[in-house]
């Protein structure tokens, strides 16, 4: 039994205290919340609905507690339920209907902790989005990340997710970039506003190769062929990167096509049209302060160009008009003036402002011996995703990155996260997945089955715990989404290979070498082997939500 239907077995109790109390039933919430007590000597789960009830029901809240506690005794579900201090109600599973949830969890297989909070939402989901002038630095790393995780966790509840790369492929950088290329094919300084590092070379001495003589061509030709191709070649490589790290994007959307196909032409004109765009000092400006933000933006320049909002407000229109409910942008920590901005945005051009999300992600350090590492061979002073995953590997740097909120500052310990050992946080869950492997082909070996485990038979204190861990799956993956919080996940499952590998240190699953079983013996090492497959891909489908492999033998 899952807290989620625990909750529902209270409810009902309680609604039924309601009936014969002769209370206001309507008044009772549509969903009460147990939770497992920090004291597990007080019972397997613990409820404060009798507490958040009382006064609405007009009645006493221990009196109410007694009532519902008196009422759960009669399920067969619950061995027992007591009342503690004022109004607290403490519950103590039934042994098979505790272990019934291993059942429910080999019959969902790879479905098990899928929820529908999220059915019938359409989300668009951009991250990442780095300017296609150098390689994805720690930031873009730590989105590529956190945002494909935050993609599965919401794709398992229900929702229809649009991975979205905004491709910015307008504007001075990209003619920076472009000029950069230029002098390091013609062997000159890199210009004081350019970009450096190894991989400017590498683009530049490609395009020389492939375009013979085009160093010879008129400057701005010139410029328009190190432009085009140059950008060509960085986003290939970028996209390359992103994939062998196991992010891979629906949508790559060219910013310049707004321009191109007149999206922010028309956009503008629609808040013309509306009074949220006004004349003042030579320049356009949106009443972005009347929605919320501190102050108005320029959207057109006193010289006629397009300010970088006009581009911003043309998206925001374009992703509503695809039919997305919700748009989450996913920006670095520099970006917090975007959260109004955008939200502004949408609200001038008529949508829902709560239609737009913003997080911030913060930034990320590496450390190596104590000491930052501040250098990387491949892109100036840049560290790019290529640099952690050389250091550390693909699982490592995906669950290093996602781990921790993004609200806080992340120091990456390289050799910490490079080490096999049980204080490397992925070695340590990925570990008791294979352990898990393991124990299954030595019981295959031994002809050891779990077919009609009698699950009542796991009264274990810690067959309890693995137990009531495993039940918290669902509810964890629901907060991760709702919270936009796919570390929850990794913590989550950190607690779930520690409970296991306190469980196997004191139950033994499978019979000691030379012994024979009797008929009891045999029955216990049948339900345990079905507690520890029931945890095996409990694992493997939080480590799924991650992106991060499940190996079988390590």
């Amino acid at each position: 039994m899952t807290p989620a239907e625990l909750g529902k077995v209270v409810l009902a109790a309680l609604q039924q205290v309601a009936e014969e109390q002769n209370l206001d039933s309507t008044l009772l919430p549509a969903e009460v919340a147990v939770e497992r007590p920090r004291n597990p000597e007080n019972g397997d789960y613990a409820t404060t609905i009798a507490l958040q009830s009382a006064k609405k029901l007009s009645t006493n809240p221990r009196l109410l507690a007694t009532q519902l506690a008196a009422q759960l005794a009669t399920s067969t579900a619950i061995a027992e339920a007591t009342v503690a201090g004022p109004g607290f109600v403490n519950i103590r599973l039934a042994a098979d209907a505790q272990g019934e949830l291993v059942n429910t969890i080999l019959a969902a297989g790879a479905d098990f902790g899928r929820g529908d909070s999220f059915a019938g939402k359409r989300i668009n989901l951009e991250f990442v989005s780095a300017n296609p002038t150098g390689p994805i630095h720690l930031g873009g790393t730590r989105w590529a990340a956190v945002g494909d995780a935050l993609g599965r966790v919401m794709e398992a509840e229900g929702a229809r997710v649009t991975r979205e790369y905004y491709f910015n492929d307008h504007g001075t950088q990209i003619d920076r970039f472009a000029r950069s290329l230029v002098a390091a094919a013609l062997h000159q300084p890199t210009p004081e506003d350019g970009y450096a590092g190894a991989y400017i070379d590498d683009i530049a001495g490609m395009i020389v190769a492939n375009n013979p003589g085009v160093c010879g061509l008129p400057t701005e030709e010139r410029q328009e062929v190190f432009r085009s191709q140059g950008v060509e070649m960085m986003f290939a490589h970028i996209k390359r990167t992103l994939h062998e790290f196991g992010t891979d994007f629906d949508v790559y959307f060219h910013e310049n096509s707004l321009f191109e196909d007149g999206a922010v032409d028309a956009a503008i004109g629609i808040l013309k049209e509306s009074g949220n765009l006004y004349f003042a000092d030579g320049a356009w400006w949106l009443r972005s302060s009347d929605f919320g933000d501190d102050k108005d933006r320029v959207v057109i320049k006193s010289d006629g160009n397009a300010a970088y909002i006009a581009g911003d407000i043309a998206y925001v229109k374009n992703k509503f008009d695809r039919g997305h409910d919700l748009c989450i942008y996913m920006l670095g920590a520099d970006h917090h003036g975007y959260i109004a901005r955008l939200k502004a945005a949408a609200q001038a051009l008529g949508y829902n402002p709560d239609g737009v999300e913003v997080l911030i992600g913060q930034m990320v350090n590496l450390v190596r011996d104590g000491k930052s590492v501040k250098m990387s061979k491949r892109a100036g002073t840049v560290i790019t995703l290529d640099d952690l995953v050389e250091a550390i590997g693909v699982d490592a740097a995906r669950y290093s990155m996602i781990r921790s909120s993004v609200d806080s500052s992340l120091d990456i310990d390289l050799e910490l996260w490079a080490s096999k050992s049980n204080d490397n946080p992925v070695f340590y869950v990925q570990y008791a997945h294979a352990r898990l492997c393991s124990l299954q082909r030595k019981a295959d070996e031994l002809g050891i089955t779990r077919d009609a485990a009698d699950l009542a038979l796991l009264t274990h204190e810690r067959e309890g715990d693995l137990i009531r861990t495993l039940g918290e799956f669902p509810t964890v993956v629901a907060s991760a989404a709702e919270l936009r919080e796919p570390h929850r996940v990794a913590r989550y499952l950190e607690g779930l290979a520690a409970s296991y590998h306190r469980f196997y240190d004191s139950c033994q699953v499978l019979p000691k070498a030379d012994s024979v079983d009797n008929d009891e013996d045999a029955a216990l090492h049948s339900a345990r082997l079905a507690l520890c497959a029931a945890t095996r891909q409990t694992l493997d489908n939080g480590l799924q939500l991650l992106g991060v492999t499940a190996p079988e033998r390590m």
